[in-house]
């Protein structure tokens, strides 16, 4: 019942009834009229208790010099001058406090459904062959050695072998990798991947928690549970600012008999101007984020995003669109333009579901290539695709494909495939009865900008990294004009967790950049985690600390340059409470200030902080 009240006062609302009974009690004073009761008493009681109650609550609950906080040392000047008759300055710094800690909690809340919707990826059901029948289980029932059959569009319930059958199959929520792979007998599959296209049946080897998703998920629970909040700045000077406080106040009233100037030292040490810098600066700088299209979550990940010295990017749909595209139209039959090359592959693929049929189709839509009549298509999932076009018969698909059919390669088309491979392309093979026609290769695309992007990191004294699910020839080709430092390619999600975390033991600041699911345990692991929002998976966005919502990585190197100017802003402000709380800790000794007076000016103070802050609002930083 007690919090439930101290809850209720702390809020919004209580909090500006206490500053409407404040500035009645100010308009009192200013012009000399007397109140049975001074308005001042409903700020002290509103904005008071909750103050007192976590103040008493640190004392019996924190350990050792934690017990001594900010909340402490208001209490005490509030009871001071409460015990005085100055009821205005009991009810000023007591609102004060409450307005700083309404804006800090305001900064700092972070929504938490992330790790609910990666949970709810996990699948329920599978079917289980015993005996010949095949039955539908729970999950939970299913165990290591069972055989299991998957059909097309279905998730994979459990790790296991393919033992029949072939398929491609999305393993994009793991990997991150933008193309299905291929599958057949006696390759590894993974839990919550999907099934695209033929049937399987597969042996379980991992099942339950040991099983990939599950570890995806308990990685994503364990960073969000020991990533610790930002300790108030203010609490963490309070073990020398209370006793501090204490001691002065103390010495003033023995050396000058007066308790009035005791209560006014008190008052003026209260650390108001203090408390606020952190909130309000970065409340400007999260609102200036917001009109450029970042959206940081918390005060923290602004203040560690200005430490970072090291950028970690994804690949798949960070540095690169993720969306497949062709790059190499190349005949390898004299007569045969790269147009009819195009047209009859795309023909064939027209009829196809397999993304890389669908990426040349699109692409022959949009060059405007006019595609010839096909027959009799046929399809053999994971492999290729055949059909009648042009009055022959037309075979599309990868190298073993071609050669089951009886196509064998030339020397010709064993080098060129060879070499787009090696550029980390996906090759579709296009052949007749009589051989090879031609290769077309597709790679994915990188965004405009991210040249100059890693440049201007570098410029900042910031490393980029890239760490990627996908082949490291992949990588290397389509990033060796980005600029980036340095490349770990073929990583699993655990294995980009154990990079960063290596690199955060040998004394290094991550920034994680990311889009997928499979980046979310890095993005929680990493001092701060960023992703891209407008096209990132909703698990990425909620695990990392800031959304970019534009595929602008641009605005990294402004958020990098933002989250500077928001902890120098901080420190300004600091130093300048400081000094304000230094000259009234003077002009209190002297007696020049009374506890109102004094509330007063540490009141400016506060107001000062707080325009220093505002003027980061409109800073020009892009």
């Amino acid at each position: 019942m007690l919090k439930r009240i101290n809850d209720v006062l702390a809020g919004v609302w209580m909090t500006l009834v206490s500053g409407v009974f404040l500035a009645a009690s100010l308009a009192l004073q200013l012009t000399g009229t007397a109140l049975p009761i001074d308005p001042a008493w409903g700020s002290a009681v509103i904005s008071g208790l909750p103050l007192v109650y976590l103040a008493l609550w640190r004392v019996v609950h924190n350990p050792g010099i934690s017990k001594i906080s900010s909340a402490l040392l208001i209490s005490v000047a509030m009871i001071a001058a409460i015990a005085i008759g100055d009821i205005f300055a009991a009810g000023e710094v007591a609102f004060i406090m409450a307005i700083g800690a309404i804006l800090e909690e305001k900064t700092t809340e972070r929504a938490q459904r992330g790790l609910k919707a990666l949970i709810s990826l996990s699948p329920q059901q599978g079917r289980r062959l015993r005996d010949g029948k095949e039955e539908l289980v729970p999950v939970s029932q299913i165990e290591k050695g069972d055989l299991l059959r998957v059909l097309p569009g279905e998730t994979i319930p459990v790790d296991g072998v393919v033992v029949s059958g072939s398929s491609s199959v999305d393993q994009a929520v793991l990997t991150g990798e933008s193309l299905p792979a291929d599958k057949e007998a006696g390759d590894p599959v993974f839990c919550g991947t999907i099934n695209r296209f033929g049937a399987m049946e597969l042996r379980a080897e991992k099942v339950g928690e040991d099983a990939s998703l599950q570890k995806l998920i308990r990685m994503v629970r364990e960073a969000e549970e020991n990533k610790a909040p930002m300790q108030r700045l203010a609490d963490r000077w309070a073990s020398w600012l209370v006793p501090a406080a204490l001691l002065i106040a103390v010495a003033a009233y023995f050396a000058t008999g007066e308790l009035v100037r005791a209560v006014t030292v008190l008052v003026v040490f209260c650390p108001c101007a203090l408390v606020l810098a952190t909130p309000t600066a970065i409340m400007a700088a999260i609102g200036q984020a917001t009109k450029h299209g970042v959206i940081i979550k918390s005060g923290e990940a602004l203040e560690r995003m200005g430490k970072a010295d090291v950028v970690a990017f994804d690949k798949t749909g960070t540095l690169t669109y993720g969306r497949l595209q062709v790059t190499d139209l190349l005949p390898l039959r004299r007569g045969l333009s790269p147009e009819e090359l195009l047209a009859l592959t795309a023909g064939v693929e027209s009829r196809s579901e397999h993304p890389l049929g669908k990426a040349i189709a699109v692409h022959a839509r949009e060059a405007g290539t006019a595609l010839p009549e096909i027959e009799a298509f046929e399809m053999e999932s994971g492999r290729g695709v055949a059909a009648t076009a042009a009055g022959r018969r037309i075979l599309c698909g990868s190298d073993a494909f071609l050669k089951s059919r009886g196509v064998s390669l030339s020397g010709e088309a064993e080098e060129a495939l060879k070499r787009l491979r090696g550029e980390g392309k996906a090759v579709v093979l296009t052949a007749d009865e009589s051989g090879c026609l031609g290769a077309i290769a597709l790679s994915d695309t990188l965004r405009p900008g991210v040249r100059e992007m890693t440049r201007r990191l570098s410029s900042m004294d910031v490393q980029t990294l890239l760490l990627t699910g996908d082949s490291r020839e992949a990588a290397e080709f389509l990033l060796r004009d980005a600029g980036i430092d340095r490349i770990d390619a073929q990583l699993l999600p655990q294995q980009k967790v154990e990079h960063i975390d290596r690199l955060q033991k040998a004394g290094r600041s991550v920034c994680m950049v990311g889009d997928g699911v499979n980046d979310a345990p890095a993005l929680k692991t990493a001092d701060v985690g960023v992703a891209m929002g407008s096209i990132g998976s909703d698990i990425a966005v909620e695990a990392a600390d800031v959304a970019l919502m534009s595929d602008d990585l641009s605005k990294l190197p402004y958020l990098k340059r933002l989250s500077n100017a928001a902890v120098n802003t901080i420190r300004l402000s600091i130093t300048l409470s400081l000094c304000i709380n230094f000259v009234a800790i003077g002009l209190s000794l002297a007696g020049i200030l009374t506890p109102t007076t004094g509330a007063l000016v540490h009141n400016a103070g506060s107001v000062f902080v707080v325009l220093i802050a505002a003027l980061l609002y409109d800073r020009k930083l892009t």
